[in-house]
């Protein structure tokens, strides 16, 4: 298979076509999800992302005692990943999460990954689980996107943790993500540029930022990083708007600015329909924007959903 990296140096300065999809929830059918990216394949996206989620809690009384039962709402990663390989002959980057693994399982998920090819992986600390004030790692796991990244290079050099094995090393190309509006947990932007050139000289081969709806945000992003010598691809990552509730809800979840004149138009929108017009609209300013700056790609988190981001993508690609 083919690294990430590669489809970028091949594109000579064209902008390529990628999407991040969400895994059903647990009970749901592949099928569904498979009907929303076959109408993206005509833009001819070299890799789809596939998010991972870790555990939730659930309480129950067993044998009459009261028990936390670890439960997975949106199961599949791997099997989805192998899938759209199969089906669509082209690369599936994974995530691939600190919170509730082991160092050991982190391990094992890599070499699943390694045994059916999948060459790329975009390595992220995750989420706290929830009820948690901050981020708690597993005991034995990692901490820091960091030190997972070091894990990974460390199995692209042959190194497990506590043995060899002859069908090593590993290949992976290496993504992280950015954020051009700061984590949440980074106490400053200055700190988390910090952070993030630890991630690239731990090896991260490319960056992906979280969603911006103000291009000025990612442009300033892009510069202070090169400033501190960060100097591999940075795609820009975009959500098309759709719904009224978005313009709460996503800075809410993601720490992130909706420019005013943005929700301001919103606002004024009759009913849903109106805003997903608009939010398309708006995206495909963006995009054209972006473009133009020579960006490497733009990614889409489609939420699963594909008629928003083909509305786009027909206007830019």
């Amino acid at each position: 298979m083919t690294k990430i990296t590669k489809y970028f140096e091949e594109a000579a300065g064209k902008t390529l076509f990628s999407i991040e999809i969400i895994p059903p929830m647990k009970g749901q059918h592949l099928g569904e999800l498979m009907s929303h990216i076959e109408p993206l394949m005509e833009f001819k996206p070299p890799f789809i992302e596939v998010t991972y989620h870790r555990e939730e809690y659930v309480d129950k009384v067993v044998d009459g005692v009261s028990k936390r039962i670890p439960i997975r709402k949106r199961p599949g990663t791997l099997g989805i990943c192998a899938s759209i390989m199969q089906r669509f002959q082209i690369e599936a980057v994974p995530h691939v999460i600190c919170g509730g693994f082991t160092k050991e399982e982190t391990e094992d998920f890599l070499i699943d990954l390694h045994y059916l090819g999948i060459e790329n992986a975009l390595l992220l600390r995750g989420d706290q689980e929830k009820g948690e004030a901050h981020f708690i790692p597993k005991p034995g796991g990692h901490a820091y996107a960091n030190e997972l990244v070091e894990q990974v290079a460390a199995m692209n050099q042959g190194i497990l943790l506590h043995e060899e094995t002859e069908s090593l090393p590993t290949n992976f190309c290496i993504g992280v993500a950015g954020y051009p509006e700061k984590h949440i947990d980074a106490v400053s932007f200055d700190q988390d540029l910090r952070y993030l050139k630890q991630k690239v000289d731990a090896g991260a081969d490319y960056i992906v930022t979280q969603m911006f709806f103000d291009n000025a945000k990612y442009f300033d992003f892009v510069k202070k990083c090169r400033e501190m010598g960060i100097i591999v691809p940075i795609i820009p990552g975009l959500k098309p708007l759709a719904t009224e509730r978005q313009l709460d809800i996503l800075p809410e979840i993601f720490h992130l600015e909706i420019p005013t004149e943005f929700v301001s138009e919103a606002r004024k929108c009759a009913n849903n329909a109106a805003i997903k017009q608009l939010g398309i609209e708006w995206a495909v300013q963006q995009g054209k924007e972006l473009i133009q700056a020579g960006v490497p790609a733009l990614h889409f988190y489609t939420m699963s959903k594909s008629d928003s981001v083909r509305a786009i993508a027909e206007k830019l690609f």
